[in-house]
């Protein structure tokens, strides 16, 4: 966090002023480590084997805040007696498919109640489509929308019953002892303990501990399962909506929480509303109900006004209920469309057109090779950077050039450069990682021909629909439908004057309004299905309430409480803490008077407190549903959890995962060791591209692992910023880190040949880059399964471009991606490492061949994915 994040990491400082102890769990010591209490190293990729067993340190000693549990979580809920876990299966839940190597999730579900139809609904009725679920991202549609099961679900308070979430959690983590935490993460047994007392101490009634995670801990196979992980031993301690708890995830850029609100991915709408697919959602009905899934509890039942108001968003006057809001005007998912499905494609000669805003692949993205070969296949490129960042310039000056990969006369590529604003010259709002949105003044106009976003795609969707305005083709009328007119103003600089949409009237249109009278909408529960309101996205509604920018509030913390909410705002409703009702007791009142947050008003009969609280009102602690409620009526006044079907926090998730209720330790998919926990080694239902040209290192159960027998990792500099072309191309953060490095241990640069300030390269089956040794122990070898690992750090920022130049380590990852969320695993791989520089040209691809025919990488096939004995092998 001090590395990445040091703006926000000034608070952590002023907690340990004031008596916090921060604990730093990273492979590498950084900056975060010099000023914590403890660093503790850790092998990387062994991260669930740690927290899982902190988690057993919870429940073997009874350790949970019980009160809490019983009542916030699904700990009394009873499963299905067909649920079989990975003790049972040797890694795999029940339900596994070893040839699609998918989950049926039917045995996964809670115990069926003594009315059926409603779970019938609400559980888990899509069984079978985890496939399609794993090649669309399906797994961040769930998690957005809820965890949808039945509404009253059987229970058993004592926690006592066999198959009750709790017992079965203990279970699951019972083989995580401190023993086996010190075999597979290479941490002692001393410093873990230390970590669970610290931890366990600073949990409960009177006391609550963060957890803090950096953007890198999803990019791993079982990425989402790490985060999981981490919000089940919150939710055992008590520590989820409650001040001073919770889970903070810092995310990369300014504005990445808003990229994810307003998407910029494939498979979800505005407001976390999922994309619909044409199979199982013919009608806007068949779409709505697949969100709200009637007979669950919580907000989403109101997902017909949500979809509604972003429909009539789109498309205005056109939308109206006699043709479903325009909802098929709205594009349907076929299947993976991600960034690494597209770059293949793209090899493959399936795309022909790309378009490149603020990314930058041939250096930011696994796989870098692969990257600018595909993007040498295209027929268009369009770039719009602020500088000309190496996936402008790959066909000119990338490592393919001199190994004679691309040849710049003939690369058909035409690459359209255009320069883009930058965030000090356009105004528009930020959205960070509390959920703030905080409205930016433009302070310069930009200079030449360089323009902000907003009006690059207003005149671009201007000039389409020109262009198609005498079109007959009824395919052409979801564009010519949309409604496309903002307010534009005059802007000029030394050069040129244009025409600049208005940002304030996005801003508006995002929050919503009442489409007759034009007032702004002051929260999404004014959101109307019947067409009479419009909202592009829900969450954000309120941040106009009351006709005034609420995002563009700046007082000062000194002249309002410590929630600041008049600083910005954070969807939704202004809350700062989601799911805050849990600050309070069952009986509304606060756990301790140190920690009262938000609390229930006797005499008033609503809630309140120095937070906007995260649930109903006027709806009493002691209000329970009536029989056959469901939604909103049906969540009880101990239901913190709003957005859940059970109104509870889910310690076991029965429907949402591809790759099982919980957590697992697996290997990553690059690994010198095998799974001391099991017999499947990594991920099952992992999602791979298994070609030639996308190659990984062996892994046990495979021979020749031994050919790469170190562990790389990567991570951020703070002068340098991701891919860097917002840092590498500016002389003061240039000066500050101007070369490419790889840093090992003493003991590693020993054993091979390392000088400090020296040259070295290191080498995968994709390819080799070469960087300045940095000799230090902040890196120090860790004994796992009783032999020492060496693990390499080397940071990812440098490329061919700008003032210091430098190969990038993403060359040096394949591709692999977690099944929920299709996020890459590029933080962990193996890798050998080399002293001197990297071969050129030719050579280099020579080098790589020679360490594929080694290591039995020289063909498409890989090693077994499925490593344990199905049960339909054992009746073969």
């Amino acid at each position: 966090m001090a590395e990445a994040h040091p703006v926000g990491f000034q608070w952590v400082v002023e907690a340990k002023k004031r008596g916090a102890r921060v604990i730093h769990v990273d492979p590498r010591f950084t900056r975060t480590s010099a000023v914590a209490d403890k660093h503790v190293p850790i092998r990387v990729g062994s991260d669930i084997a740690f927290l899982g067993g902190i988690i057993n340190h919870v429940l073997s000693n009874e350790l949970d805040f019980r009160d809490y549990v019983v009542n916030y979580t699904n700990a009394a809920t009873i499963l299905s007696e067909d649920f079989q876990d990975t003790d049972d299966l040797d890694g795999l839940f029940s339900g596994f498919d070893p040839e699609k190597r998918t989950y049926d999730p039917s045995s996964w579900q809670y115990e069926e109640e003594d009315d059926p139809s409603e779970q019938d609904q609400a559980q888990a009725n899509d069984s079978g489509d985890h496939a399609k679920h794993r090649a669309t991202a399906a797994g961040l549609q769930n998690e957005s929308h809820g965890m949808q099961v039945a509404s009253h679900p059987a229970r058993d308070e004592t926690l006592q019953h066999p198959r009750c979430v709790y017992q079965v959690l203990k279970r699951h983590f019972s083989r995580y002892t401190p023993e086996v935490v010190e075999q597979v993460c290479g941490i002692s047994e001393a410093d873990f303990l230390e970590v669970c007392r610290a931890w366990t101490e600073n949990s409960g009634r009177e006391r609550t501990t963060a957890l803090v995670y950096s953007v890198g801990w999803t990019q791993h196979s079982v990425g989402v399962q790490y985060i999981r992980t981490g919000a089940i031993l919150q939710l055992l301690l008590g520590n989820m909506g409650r001040p001073g708890g919770g889970i903070m995830a810092l995310r990369g850029h300014a504005s990445i929480q808003g990229s994810t609100d307003i998407p910029t991915l494939f498979n979800i709408l505005p407001g976390y509303l999922p994309m619909p697919n044409p199979e199982q959602h013919p009608t806007l009905d068949d779409w709505v109900d697949s969100v709200r899934k009637p007979g669950s509890k919580g907000f989403w039942s109101k997902a017909d006004a949500y979809a509604v108001n972003l429909l009539k968003a789109y498309w205005g006057d056109t939308a109206n209920q006699d043709n479903d809001f325009c909802f098929d005007y709205l594009p349907k998912i076929t299947g993976d469309h991600g960034t690494y499905r597209t770059v293949l494609d793209m090899i493959d000669g399936k795309v022909k057109g790309y378009f490149l805003l603020g990314q930058n692949p041939a250096v930011g993205s696994a796989h870098g090779r692969l990257q600018r070969l595909g993007m040498a296949q295209l027929d268009w490129l369009v770039v719009r950077d602020l500088f000309e960042i190496e996936s402008a310039s790959f066909w000119k000056n990338s490592p393919e050039i001199e190994t004679g990969e691309i040849v710049p006369e003939e690369c058909g590529t035409e690459v359209f450069l255009l320069p883009a604003a930058s965030h000090v010259e356009k105004e528009g709002t930020f959205t960070q990682t509390q959920r703030m949105l905080q409205w930016r003044e433009k302070a310069v106009n930009p200079s030449g021909d360089a323009r902000s976003e907003l009006w690059f795609f207003y005149h671009l969707g201007r000039m389409v629909k020109e262009r198609l305005a005498d079109s007959a083709d009824e395919r052409d009328r979801p564009v010519l439908d949309l409604e496309w007119d903002y307010p534009l103003h005059t802007e000029r600089n030394d050069e040129a004057e244009w025409e600049e949409p208005s940002a304030d009237a996005v801003l508006r249109e995002i929050n919503g309004y009442e489409v007759d009278s034009g007032r702004l909408l002051s929260s999404f529960t004014e959101m109307k299905a019947d067409g009479s309101t419009l909202g592009g996205c829900w969450i954000y509604t309120g941040v106009y309430a009351d006709g005034v920018n609420q995002a563009a509030r700046k007082k000062s913390r000194h002249e309002q409480s410590f929630v600041a909410p008049e600083w910005g705002w954070a969807w939704p409703m202004n809350r700062r803490i989601l799911y805050n009702r849990a600050s309070a007791d069952p009986e509304g009142k606060p756990w301790s008077k140190r920690k009262a947050y938000v609390w229930w008003d006797e005499e008033k009969g609503e809630w309140t407190g120095d937070d906007v609280p995260d649930f109903e009102k006027t709806k009493s602690p002691s209000y329970r549903s009536p029989e056959g409620a469901d939604g909103v009526a049906a969540i009880e006044g101990i239901d913190p959890f709003i957005m859940q079907g059970d109104g509870k926090g889910a310690l076991y998730v029965a429907q949402g995962l591809v790759d099982g209720p919980m957590p697992t330790h697996y290997e990553p998919v690059e690994s010198p060791f095998r799974n001391q926990l099991y017999g499947q080694q990594s991920n099952p239902t992992r999602l791979e591209y298994v070609r030639d040209d996308n190659p990984m290192n062996p892994a046990p159960p495979q021979q020749h692992a031994d050919v790469f027998p170190f562990v790389f990792t990567t991570s951020r500099l703070t002068e340098h910023h991701t891919a860097g072309g917002m840092s590498r191309y500016l002389e003061h953060l240039a000066e500050l880190q101007p070369e490419m490095f790889v840093e090992v241990s003493p003991a590693l640069a020993a054993e091979r040949g390392l000088d400090h300030m020296g040259w070295c390269h290191v080498v995968t089956a994709r390819s080799a880059i070469e960087g300045r040794v940095l000799v230090t122990e902040r890196l120090r070898p860790l004994k796992v399964e009783g032999r020492i690992v060496h693990q390499v750090w080397m940071p990812y920022h440098w490329g061919s471009g700008g003032l210091v130049t430098g190969d990038s380590a993403n060359d040096l990852f394949g591709i692999t991606l977690d099944p929920n969320v299709q996020i890459q695993e590029t933080k962990v791989g193996t890798c050998d490492v080399q002293p001197g520089k990297r071969p050129r040209g030719p050579e280099l691809r020579a080098l790589i061949d020679g360490y594929r025919e080694r290591s039995g990488t020289v063909g498409s096939e890989r090693g077994p994915v499925v490593t344990v004995r199905t049960e339909r092998e054992d009746d073969e």
